[in-house]
């Protein structure tokens, strides 16, 4: 009996050993899967944080640029609207001007004009030769002095003064295609006539109001070149400088402008050629 007791007691022992080593085994078992599902979990959360920041980084750097964008469009803007301006303010310049040269023809046409002598007078001009053809100066450069021999321009008979006076008309009125070829029909008839300095003057400005700036250039510097004493020299050397800006000639317009400014300091002439060139300067410092 106590031997059978014995056995079982024995029995039940050795079972519940093998149940204590199973489970000393498979506690550390457990506990190494919960630090590894831990350690998995804090990766994880690892990750998503830097996917968190680099997300909010990508947005911060998505509002900068459309921050930016915003900016450059409102100067842009900006630029454009100073464009204009200056547009209109060199539009207006030039009708100002031919405004100015219209008032002082129709003065000229009601005989209060320049160059034109009381009758029977005459008055002299600082043409190389009353005889000679006049000389075109070159596109770029200002005109060359005419010889100090000069003979005295003729007075204008009836027949020079009413085909000066048609080819004006014909100016005032806007066609300007007419008055050029009245004006150089009248400086082919009467090349030493008081009135050829306003007409060598008067033919660039119908070329010039119609853009036709070469021709304008050649007219004016002709006048330049044969007449340079003439009351029509100084606004005919703005001009000259005016139609190489149309050309695209900057430098050189700059330069004549200039050269009006100091060779004939307080005539109207020179303030406009100073204001031109302010203009002209606050032009390349917008662009």
């Amino acid at each position: 009996m106590k031997t059978a007791l014995a056995k079982r007691f024995t029995a039940r022992l050795g079972m519940a050993g093998a149940i204590a080593s199973a489970m000393l085994v498979a506690v550390p078992a457990l506990a190494q899967n919960s630090r590894l599902s831990l350690a998995d979990r804090v990766a994880r959360l690892e990750q998503q944080a830097q996917a968190q920041a680099q997300n909010q980084g990508g947005v911060g750097m998505v509002n900068q640029v459309q921050q930016l964008q915003a900016q450059v469009q409102q100067l842009q803007g900006q630029v454009e609207e100073l464009r204009h301006e200056l547009q209109q303010l060199q539009d207006k310049g030039k009708a100002q001007y031919i405004d100015l040269d219209s008032r002082l023809g129709r003065l000229e046409g009601n005989g209060a004009g320049m160059n034109t002598p009381a009758a029977g007078g005459s008055t002299p001009a600082s043409s190389a030769s009353a005889a000679s053809a006049p000389t075109p100066a070159s596109a770029g450069t200002a005109a060359a002095p005419a010889s100090a021999a000069s003979a005295p321009a003729a007075a204008p008979d009836a027949n020079a003064q009413a085909a000066y006076d048609s080819a004006f008309q014909a100016l005032r009125g806007g066609d300007y295609a007419q008055a050029s070829r009245g004006f150089r029909s009248f400086i082919q008839q009467h090349p030493d006539n008081t009135l050829t300095p306003n007409a060598w003057y008067w033919l660039g400005e119908s070329y010039y109001v119609t853009m036709n700036y070469p021709v304008a250039l050649e007219a004016f510097q002709r006048l330049l070149a044969q007449f340079p004493q003439s009351e029509k020299a100084p606004d005919a050397l703005l001009k000259v400088g005016y139609s190489q800006l149309e050309l695209k000639q900057t430098d050189a317009g700059k330069a004549t402008l200039q050269q009006v400014a100091s060779k004939y300091p307080d005539s109207r002439a020179a303030s406009l050629a100073q204001e031109r060139l302010r203009r002209l300067q606050l032009q390349s410092a917008i662009r």
